[in-house]
Order: C-alpha cells, then structure tokens, then sequence
C-alpha cells in the first residue's frame, strides 16, 4: 500500500503544479494567434502531451522514491527543473517575452538532461522514462524560437 501511495503522491505533484500554472496563463493564452513555424501542433495536443510528461515524470521519482534511492542531489535537480518548468509559460504567454523564454527553455533542457543522468545512475529505467521530456522540451525550445523570430 505504502508503495501505491508513493506513486500516486509522485505523480499528483508535477501534475498540479502544471495545472495550477495552467490556470495562471489561462488568460494570456495568444498560441492561436500567433504565427507559427513549420511542424506545429495545433493548440490542443499540449495539454495532452504535458500530463502525460508529468505522469511520466511523477512515475520515474515514484520509481526512485519506492527504492529508496532518493538523495539532496536528486530532490534538487528534479524539484529545480520542475520551478523552471513551471516559469517558463509564464514568461513565454504572459510576460510575453519570447526571447527569454528561448533561454529559459534552454536552461530547462540542461536541467533535464542533468535529472536524467542523475536518474539514470539510480536506476535506468527511471532515467530512460525522462526521454520524452526531454525530446519535447527541445522541440518546444525550436517552436519558442521560431515564434519569437516569426512574430516580432
């Protein structure tokens, strides 16, 4: 029971910080009018993708959490990026400024890239399982700047 528990509370909190972050840029949502870059996706397929990343982001802490495996250097790569996770759309949709959004994302990869292979030397399947994330979050950085130089 203990272990279910675990993975529910793993995957609860990416889940509502990206919700409530959802909920602060929900206003200043401008995706539809702006003009985008060849290769994106309409408006409705990034809610789709972001709850599946923080599920599987939840169930790969979940997996190191359950182990065991947890340290500081885990707790604060995995905390740190999911912080700037969660700044980013609030500097690309209501600060609007594109640009530093385009950093920022930057930032967001190397954090990810830095929790994968702090993952993965606990356990290899809790790293492979930020993959995706990571993928996305690079294409993301492609339309952040493609956005910011269509749209000047």
């Amino acid at each position: 029971m203990r272990k279910i528990y675990i993975f529910i509370k793993s995957i609860l909190f990416p889940v509502l910080v990206g919700w409530l972050v959802g909920i602060i840029i929900s206003d200043s949502m401008d995706y539809s009018n702006l003009v985008k870059p060849i290769g994106a996706p309409p408006g409705i397929i990034f809610p789709i993708v972001w709850i599946s990343l923080y599920i599987l982001m939840g169930v790969s802490y979940g997996i190191l959490e359950n182990r065991e495996l947890i340290d500081k250097s885990i707790n604060y790569i995995y905390y740190l990026q999911l912080l700037v996770n969660a700044i980013w759309p609030i500097i690309f949709f209501v600060l609007k400024m594109r640009l530093l959004a385009f950093a920022w994302i930057f930032l967001l990869a190397i954090l990810i890239a830095l929790m994968i292979e702090k993952f993965y030397s606990k356990n290899k399947l809790s790293g492979i399982l930020q993959f995706p994330y990571l993928i996305w979050t690079i294409f993301a950085a492609y339309l952040n700047f493609s956005i910011y130089l269509l749209n000047k």
